[in-house]
């Protein structure tokens, strides 16, 4: 079943080959915020493209008026649309609608943008969809500044994990603003129908869309300089539980599904080119409860406790010293992060793995806003950095853990 309903697809059809930029919003009570993206989108599209271009809000059913506040925004000259998307309640679900429309409307480019956005601005849609309307790239991802407690999941997993693995240096792979192509689009809408039935459905389309481009893509993945990325900032100990778990299966999935690509990989990392000039810009500042994460790191290891016994037993040395401090070293938590990776592949086990490895997560959160608190946000993307080569010094204990 297709995510975009019958009666969308039909308004889509009198379009056909007239739009060539896409911005598509998913949004789920956003009524605040979306009015501004889309208008935001509109003149960009006006200012850069001559308006060939249309803006589609996939909405999961909000019941805060998000839709009005969408249609009701100040578009003047650009198409929109609103509709609700079908299937799985989800961010995934919601990007596919966009992307079925996309390819119905024979768009070159289709720009994500997220809803809740508060630093957009007209150029980020030029700078997402140049690279591809250009054919110099397949995918673009953001290249935001962003507040060194701000994106926790992307800085201690999906960051130095997908840089190492597939050996490009992809800053924000879960950023939520991409700029697709049309031949990407039809990659990603040729996939089993049974992707759309997982974690792909929810918070783990981004680190899919980005893996798949990179692995798939027919061109190179490019990065777009967007300055900084404010929009409703979470606190990792409170508020990121069902984003982790989503985002880690799908990650640890594609790892299954890509072995033969990244254990052929060599250890290099090469630097994806940034479309756009990098620009000084001021951040928000995200306030992180360090001692809810700690105490949390702390009771959940204590109650998986029988986890380590059982399958990490070279690492219970380490992960006492966790359970007693709640904050854990890089160099354990890459070693963590390999062995949990590696006993995914066991279907049965995995609630048990991901359950684990999140106060473990918190741990190193933990530990890292320690690392780092009198440092500049500059001084803590270079202990990021850090960590990265950390992971790809250890490649060989992934390995290992792999074939064990």
């Amino acid at each position: 079943m297709k995510a975009l309903p019958e009666t969308v697809s039909s308004e889509l059809e009198k379009l056909k080959g007239v739009i060539e930029v896409v911005v598509g919003i998913p949004s789920y009570n956003n009524a605040g915020t979306i009015g501004y993206v889309a208008e935001t989108a509109a003149e960009g599209l006006l200012k850069y493209f001559n308006g060939k271009g249309m803006i589609l809000n996939s909405d999961g059913g909000s019941t805060d008026g998000t839709k009005d506040a969408f249609t009701s925004s100040q578009t003047d000259g650009i198409e929109k649309l609103a509709f609700n998307y079908r299937g799985i309640p989800g961010k995934g679900s919601a990007l596919r609608a966009l992307m079925e429309a996309a390819v119905l409307l024979e768009a070159k480019a289709l720009v994500f943008l997220d809803s809740d956005l508060k630093s957009v601005r007209p150029w980020w849609v030029k700078r997402l969809a140049t690279p591809i309307l250009e054919g110099r790239a397949a995918f673009v991802t953001p290249y935001y500044k962003r507040h060194k407690y701000d994106g926790t999941i992307t800085n201690h997993i999906c960051y130095p994990l997908t840089s190492v693995l597939y050996g490009y240096k992809v800053r924000q792979p879960i950023g939520g603003d991409f700029g697709v192509s049309y031949h990407t689009l039809q990659t990603y809408l040729s996939k089993s129908e049974d992707v759309w039935e997982t974690d792909v459905a929810r918070f783990g389309i981004d680190i899919w869309m980005t893996t798949v481009a990179i692995v798939e893509g027919d061109k190179p993945v490019f990065q777009a300089a967007l300055g900084a990325k404010v929009h409703d900032v979470k606190d990792p100990g409170k508020h990121l539980g069902p984003m982790f778990s989503q985002v880690v299966s799908t990650l640890f999935l594609l790892m299954q599904e890509y072995a033969n690509v990244w254990k052929n990989k060599c250890n290099t990392i090469e630097d994806v080119p940034i479309y756009g000039p990098l620009e000084e810009v001021a951040v928000e500042p995200v306030v992180v409860d360090r001692e809810n994460l700690k105490e949390r790191a702390k009771k959940g290891i204590e109650t998986h406790w029988w986890f380590i016994e059982h399958h990490l037993t070279d690492l219970k040395t380490e992960l006492e010293r966790t359970k007693k401090e709640g904050s854990v070293d890089s160099k354990t938590w890459t070693k963590v992060l390999y062995s949990c990776a590696s006993l995914f592949r066991e279907e049965s086990s995995r609630k048990d793995i991901i359950n684990f490895l999140i106060p473990v997560y918190f741990a190193r959160v933990a530990a890292f806003v320690e690392e780092t608190a009198y440092l500049s946000d500059e001084e803590a993307e270079q202990k990021i950095e850090e960590q990265l080569t950390l992971f790809r010094d250890l490649r060989e204990y992934l390995y290992k853990r792999w074939e064990g």
